[in-house]
């Protein structure tokens, strides 16, 4: 992997670091627009001192390859603070996407072994409400939302890659427990294959049943 003109950078981190943050967290989620399986986060903390010429290729999880993600991540899971934390089907249909997406970032964060100083979000923030498990002292987290924040900081993108390489991880298993749908390949978004499968066997235990084509389904055994 060769960098590219408009990778991410270390530019928010620098300059965090630079200002005294020394635990400067990284949080992406994957699995929005599926219609089955969880949403997951990932929050990684990078270590200046375990810096090298393979951060340079850090990117956002979508624009690489599994092989090149499963590679990044083991080396991340090495070298920096990483955690994950999801949010299952059930309650992206109870909470709904966003409330759940905060909710699996919140998990990732409480699994890190220290509590950053300062998080680099992608788009998102976590209200305060979603931070005060630990009490009104740790209740306010110092955050930045980034819009496209996966391709601009590397932090973000590596939270990317190992939230990718867990959910995939994640769906393949699914895939072994429920065969006819296909999830080791579609990984539960909405593809000809899935849709055609949600037709012929119905949904699920790890369907979402608040998206359109699951709800419609149902809708129509009701009707």
């Amino acid at each position: 992997m060769t960098p590219y003109r408009g990778a991410p950078t270390l530019g928010e981190e620098l300059r965090a670091w630079r200002s005294g943050y020394r635990h400067v967290a990284g949080v992406d989620e994957v699995g929005r627009g599926p219609m089955a399986g969880p949403v997951v986060a990932g929050a990684v903390i990078l270590d200046p001192q375990f810096a090298g010429e393979w951060w340079a290729e850090l990117r956002d999880s979508k624009l690489i390859s599994s092989a090149q993600r499963t590679e990044l991540s083991d080396r991340l899971l090495g070298t920096a603070a990483c955690s994950t934390g999801s949010a299952s089907n059930d309650e992206i249909d109870d909470l709904g996407l966003i409330v759940a997406t905060r909710l699996a970032m919140l998990r990732a964060l409480e699994g890190l072994p220290c509590r950053p100083q300062l998080l680099l979000i992608d788009a998102l923030t976590l209200p305060d409400v979603l931070a005060a498990e630990a009490g009104p002292a740790e209740s306010a987290w110092e955050q930045r939302a980034l819009i496209h924040g996966d391709t601009l900081s590397a932090s973000i993108a590596a939270a990317s890659i190992v939230a990718k390489v867990s959910r995939d991880s994640l769906m393949e298993e699914y895939d072994r427990q429920y065969p006819d749908y296909g999830f080791g390949q579609h990984k539960g978004y909405c593809t000809v294959d899935h849709i055609r499968a949600l037709a012929e066997h119905g949904p699920c235990a790890v369907h979402r049943r608040s998206f359109a084509p699951v709800r419609a389904y149902l809708e129509r055994g009701e009707a």
